[in-house]
């Protein structure tokens, strides 16, 4: 089994398509949530996660899309869940409303955020508090802090993949992570991947977002 796992695409398709060309031969893909959000690609990376993913998680992103207003107190977050309600048709919104928060794949678990509290973020100092929620999954997967990290923690991997359209761990590199699994464990490859962030940026101004939206991809914050 060898899974290619992404998360936090928000919108940027650019990045997107980046990853999946550099994406190594694997068995399937699963996505860990907010495939909308902040960027300018709402719909292209909504169709392109449909196509390419065999499971998928909702984040609180994907959650929003229908009540932007929840987001008004943050400008970024907010103008980019208005751009995926105007950019998107009503099967796009339907399908991220029905997604799961919560499933297993090939015995991997996949979560958007922190397995038991919705929304909760994990950054790597926090893994190792997440063994009491540990069960016999093959992995624990997870996304929403956008920074890249893997531990074993009580002998299973847990593994954020960083984000693909937003990285914030000072690398603007995409990220990604590929899983692979056999009789003797569970490996964990993880990747970054250069992608034309200016042309992301361009693309955020013509959708009239945030100047701050495009600027923070050059410096991965």
């Amino acid at each position: 089994m060898r899974l290619g796992v992404i998360a936090d695409v928000h919108a940027n398709a650019v990045a997107l398509d980046a990853v999946l060309d550099d994406m190594p031969a694997v068995d399937g893909v699963v996505c860990l949530g907010d495939v909308v959000g902040y960027g300018p690609h709402p719909a292209a990376c909504v169709e392109t996660v449909r196509e390419v993913a065999d499971a998928v998680v909702r984040g609180n992103h994907d959650r929003s899309v229908s009540n932007p207003g929840a987001y008004r107190h943050n400008e970024m977050a907010h103008a980019g869940l208005r751009h995926a309600r105007e950019e998107l048709d009503d099967d796009q919104v339907a399908w991220l409303d029905g997604l799961p928060e919560d499933r297993t794949h090939e015995g991997v678990r996949l979560v958007h955020s922190h397995p038991a509290e919705r929304d909760r973020y994990v950054y790597p100092e926090g893994f190792a508090s997440l063994a009491p929620h540990l069960g016999d999954e093959r992995a624990l997967l997870l996304g929403h802090t956008h920074v890249q990290h893997a531990e074993r923690v009580a002998g299973t991997p847990v593994v954020n993949p960083g984000s693909v359209g937003q990285p914030r761990d000072g690398d603007p590199r995409a990220a990604y992570a590929v899983l692979t699994g056999t009789d003797e464990g569970t490996h964990v490859d993880l990747r970054r991947v250069a992608y034309d962030v200016e042309a992301v940026g361009a693309a955020v101004a013509e959708a009239g977002l945030p100047a701050r939206t495009g600027k923070r991809l050059r410096s991965g914050e």
